[in-house]
């Protein structure tokens, strides 16, 4: 095995602690050819795609039906909403202003850490990340999934990638891995902000949907806390902004394949609203850290185009926290409280490993 070392390690050179923060990823442009490389190197990953068959019979299916069809579809999804001539991919003009957003956060509470963004899938890659964070001399680290709600095939993927890529490091650093937030009160208070805001512009709903991303029914039965997770999420909010349980709903959203995924489904439950006299209806996703496809086109696009059509008369998307002031402090804050034993330990250096080894090889030798 190779043990990666770009540049001679400086023994002299103290030590720093590293946060990774790490989203889904998004393709490198709207395009079919862009698409393909993204969509091979996700729905690839185990984590994602669980098959009930052998995987080869998935890698057949993949290779020679999925990436042949889907990236024409997806590309031109994509292209709605990148914008070519400012930040193109949203998912990342916002992701690179949440990285600024929490190294600014640190610079004004003076605390030493070094941050890097990273992407599960596509540019900048969690090696990549990880490299900088080495070539800074980080001998502590912490990876920040930027998903409340833990599930397998995301949260879980992003550790198997970090330890893959650490795997090939001579000197392993000291780490740490937040799991999940679900149930942080700042997040929930943050969420809520967002939700009065959009009400202070916008007008109370009939009904607020929580839409979170779908996954399997599987996943679940086999001990996956997502979908618990997610429901707690919505409890906590409807709770904080005083609703009551028939003004909210808990859906599911970004179903793919013919198996059962979890319900209720939200483009079904969007169909059906009108017709029980709900005819106001607000999408929140508490499950996304920053806009992207699956909100910004799958809900904020075609879901309305659902509702409106079943009937319903007005509907609103209500944005991701993104890069707010709330969501970079309440991110701030969750890192430091699980760096706070690293903070409170004395700076960490190997100047004294280096004057010893000087020292060594400036002994003379004896005959």
């Amino acid at each position: 095995m190779k043990y990666l070392n770009t540049t001679a390690y400086q023994h002299g050179d103290s030590l720093k602690i590293g946060v990774l923060m790490v989203n889904l990823g998004t393709p490198d442009a709207p395009t079919k050819k862009a698409l393909k490389v993204y969509l091979k190197e996700f729905l690839s990953d185990p984590r994602v795609v669980e098959p009930t068959f052998p995987r080869w019979i998935w890698w057949c299916i993949l290779n020679g039906v999925i990436l042949n069809i889907r990236p024409k579809r997806s590309a031109k999804a994509y292209a709605s909403i990148w914008d070519e001539v400012g930040e193109g991919s949203p998912l990342m003009a916002i992701s690179l202003r949440q990285h600024q957003g929490l190294v600014d956060y640190f610079v004004t509470q003076n605390i030493e850490v070094e941050v890097e963004l990273a992407m599960r899938y596509g540019n900048p890659s969690i090696a990549s990340g990880l490299e900088a964070l080495k070539q800074k001399n980080v001998d502590r680290l912490l990876v920040l999934p930027l998903y409340p709600q833990y599930s397998a095939s995301t949260t879980a993927s992003i550790f198997d990638e970090v330890t893959a890529q650490l795997r090939q490091w001579r000197l392993i650093p000291e780490t740490r891995f937040i799991n999940h937030y679900h149930d942080h009160p700042e997040y929930i208070a943050a969420l809520a902000h967002s939700v009065t805001q959009h009400w202070a512009d916008h007008g109370q709903p009939d009904q607020l949907l929580m839409s979170f991303h779908g996954v399997p029914k599987r996943y679940l039965i086999n001990g996956d806390p997502y979908h618990c997770e997610c429901h707690k999420t919505g409890r906590l909010l409807a709770e904080h902004l005083g609703l009551s349980k028939n003004q909210y709903r808990v859906t599911f959203q970004s179903i793919f394949g013919r198996e059962e995924w979890l319900k209720p489904y939200t483009m079904d439950t969007l169909k059906a609203l009108p017709g029980k006299g709900h005819r106001h209806v607000q999408v929140i996703c508490p499950g996304f850290a920053a806009d992207c496809l699956e909100t910004l086109e799958e809900i904020a696009v075609e879901n309305r185009g659902y509702f409106m059509d079943a009937g319903g008369e007005t509907f609103s998307y209500i944005p991701a926290l993104n890069d707010d002031t709330a969501h970079l402090s309440m991110l701030g804050g969750l890192i430091t409280r699980h760096l706070q034993t690293w903070l409170d330990e004395k700076p960490k250096g190997t100047a004294q490993t280096q004057s010893l080894y000087d020292d060594m090889s400036a002994a003379p030798t004896q005959n």
